[in-house]
């Protein structure tokens, strides 16, 4: 999330690059995250570096070697490996790190993993690089050498941030998804390396950046194993979407964390191109909004579970379809999904309670994705297992985030996001709480008797405190001593107004 001193750090890297000539607003946005990828490439080695220093051994994997880099795109040019490091080269006098980047850092980055057909070789390849001044380069380095890059996805916080400047984010109800909700979510479906993971609407890529940060954190161990490691670097992550700007954005940011050959493509997920099926053991998604396809490009086995053309109801039915029996899914749906009276809406939500096992329905308050929208949203986690399964189905009734719920997004102190992870991991707990509480149970029979309804405020009951009223008389007595107030200060006034006379 961008805020503050940060925030107006970035319009004045953008002002730089418009003011010097680009003035197409996806290509300032593709160049900024350009070289943010070079330093953040150069930062993760100089970290890597000063681990291996501190325990006396060798690094074993680096981007940057030692000694000359010849590029690939032409053989007869070669420099030092060093000069493609930021932290050399934005040293240098502006015209000469113009010409270092344009002639060996970026033909150098563009062919990282080169011979492989990688994410990031695919989406790549075709790339330019356009700042077109060497005045205009060294303020915007000097702009992002002063950026905090402490942030584990400050690439996609940039890129959401800039989709909103220019508008183009939400035209088709596409808004990247506030990293602590992703976390959370992630948190609530616990990844491991038994998982096959997959976000079919990946945007930057954040659902799998958490799950990938999870599971460094969770299972270290594990993934010292070279089999474990192997297949979180290539065969783990799968993201599909229909912008190359995201799938280039994806690729870097999976790369900078770890993840080497993520299985990211273009791809209507929605289309009858996708013939996945059956191929994944956990989804996690914020598919669009309000969008809608051309009938005839849908699957025919999603119209089959439910007749529409509204994508947030179709990728519901696609995440069942692409789920292994087994597989588990947490996805945020706008609040339509949970009591829309359409044929195809009320489908879907039979769908889950009688055919899957659906889990738990958290709803969240209408801020959560502002100031790019307002729209209120729910998180719906369910496991598939085609032969039904739900007993009954956890609510929470999330109130706040940890931040306003204003434009502003400011950092507060209330924050329901621990309670429910902690409650969600401990359900059993959950069995005694009433229905004017925060969290409770409401079973299948109920649910289904309801037309399938999953809004909590279908379920949860307002507490009505009664209040004591003093008898009438004591009130009439308390009206009457004001009333003889008000009459002896008035006679006060009126006597020293005529003295003043």
């Amino acid at each position: 999330m961008i805020t503050g001193e940060l925030k107006n750090k970035i319009d004045a890297i953008w002002d730089t690059i418009w003011t010097g000539g680009i003035t197409s607003p996806i290509t300032v946005l593709e160049q900024i995250t350009y070289l943010l990828f070079m330093k953040l490439l150069d930062d993760n080695q100089l970290k890597a570096e000063a681990n291996a220093s501190i325990l006396g051994v060798p690094l074993k994997s680096k981007v940057f070697q030692d000694g000359i880099c010849v590029i690939s795109e032409n053989p007869h040019v070669e420099t030092e490996y060093k000069n493609l490091r930021w932290n050399v080269f934005h040293n240098f006098e502006p015209g000469e790190m113009l010409t270092n980047i344009q002639n060996y850092v970026f033909p150098f980055i563009k062919t990282i993993g080169e011979g492989k057909d990688t994410a990031f070789s695919r989406y790549m390849k075709d790339t330019v690089f356009l700042i077109p001044t060497a005045k205009v380069l060294a303020k915007v380095v000097d702009g992002i050498d002063a950026m905090d890059m402490n942030n584990k996805d400050i690439m996609g916080d940039v890129y959401e941030y800039l989709l909103g400047k220019i508008a183009a984010a939400g035209e088709n109800g596409q808004f990247r998804t506030p990293r602590h909700v992703i976390n959370m979510m992630v948190e609530l479906m616990q990844p491991t390396l038994k998982d096959r993971i997959l976000d079919p609407a990946m945007g930057s890529a954040g659902f799998l950046l958490s799950s990938a940060a999870y599971i460094s954190e969770h299972q270290k161990r594990e993934l010292m194993r070279t089999e474990n490691m192997k297949y979180f670097k290539s065969g783990m992550f799968s993201g599909f979407d229909t912008d190359q700007s995201m799938l280039r954005i994806g690729a870097m940011n999976m790369m900078l964390h770890g993840v080497e050959d993520p299985n990211i493509k273009y791809q209507d997920s929605l289309s009858g191109e996708n013939t996945e099926r059956e191929a994944y053991t956990l989804v996690m998604a914020n598919p669009p909004f309000t969008g809608s396809v051309f009938q005839e490009e849908i699957s025919k086995d999603l119209l089959a579970l439910c007749k529409t053309r509204k994508t947030e109801l179709l990728f519901c039915a696609l995440f069942v379809k692409m789920l292994k029996v087994g597989g588990r899914c947490a996805s945020i749906v706008p609040d339509g999904v949970l009591f829309g009276s359409s044929t195809a809406h009320k489908a879907l939500r039979e769908e889950l309670v009688e055919n899957q096992q659906l889990r738990a329905v958290i709803s969240m308050p209408s801020g959560v994705f502002k100031p790019y929208a307002g729209v209120s949203t729910a998180i719906l986690v369910f496991t598939k297992t085609n032969a039904g399964g739900t007993d009954k189905v956890w609510f929470y009734d999330m109130h706040a985030d940890g931040f306003s719920l204003d434009d502003k997004r400011s950092p507060v102190e209330q924050n329901d996001i621990p309670d429910i992870i902690a409650r969600f991991h401990n359900l059993a707990g959950e069995e005694t709480r009433e229905r004017t509480e925060q969290s409770f149970f409401v079973t299948k029979e109920e649910i289904a008797a309801n037309d399938y309804d999953l809004s909590i405020n279908k379920y949860k009951k307002t507490e009505y405190v009664a209040v004591q009223y003093p008898p009438t008389s004591e009130i009439v007595a308390e009206l009457d001593r004001l009333q003889e107030s008000i009459n002896q200060e008035m006679a006060e006034l009126k006597q020293l107004l005529s003295l003043e006379g």
